[in-house]
């Protein structure tokens, strides 16, 4: 729970993913306590930055002494929801599609992609990694039956929308979009855009200038 409900950065909550796997990391390996600087030296990420991300989420360490892992790794857990399992399914088996299906979150067990779609008939009815990947044909149906909570989006940019609107329709509230097209979403839905051409354009923009 946030300090007296205070509105969290965005940016603030998309680091807590990684603060979550560091400090795992850490616990795993026997650490008790980490400090601020360490944290930053672990994870690249300025130090100030990181105590001004924890002070939102109240006390979380003391001055002199550092954060404890086990506290640090239980609290990340439950703000994350991690003790629940969220289903996952890809949206196009293209290249990038069957890569995710075959990664299927390797680093965190509490995620895992249960179901593949492809509108392709060639590619319906065929096994990526332990998956054999569903018709759209069959999408609301295995959506209920499965309880698919977010879609990994990988079709191709001219049916982005179009898939979208349906993914929204049967229900679902989490998108990650790998596709250059910005979609449109009700209000209740997130949506993640992640492009690879402008994060490695990005990438090489900040080689160069810093």
């Amino acid at each position: 729970m946030a300090k007296n409900d205070v509105k969290i950065p965005k940016a603030t909550l998309k680091r807590l993913p990684l603060y979550y796997r560091f400090v795992s990391t850490l616990h795993n390996s026997g650490v008790d306590r980490v400090s601020s600087k360490e944290l930053s030296e672990g994870l690249k990420i300025d130090s100030a930055t990181i105590r001004r991300d924890f002070s939102y989420f109240g006390e979380l360490g003391k001055k002199g002494y550092g954060y404890n892992i086990s506290y640090l790794l239980k609290f990340f857990r439950t703000t994350l929801e991690q003790d629940d399992m969220t289903k996952v399914a890809i949206v196009g088996v293209g290249n990038l599609g069957t890569a995710l299906v075959n990664y299927n979150f390797t680093v965190n067990d509490r995620m895992q992609i249960v179901a593949a779609f492809d509108q392709s008939e060639s590619i319906s009815g065929s096994m990526v990694g332990k998956l054999t990947v569903d018709s759209m044909d069959d999408f609301e149906k295995v959506v209920e039956e499965v309880g698919i909570q977010v879609v990994i989006l990988t079709v191709p940019q001219q049916a982005a929308q179009r898939v979208a609107d349906r993914i929204t329709f049967a229900g679902i509230t989490g998108i990650l979009n790998f596709t250059p097209q910005r979609i449109n979403v009700p209000e209740k839905v997130q949506v993640h855009h992640i492009d690879l051409g402008i994060e490695l354009q990005s990438l090489i923009f900040f080689m160069k200038n810093q």
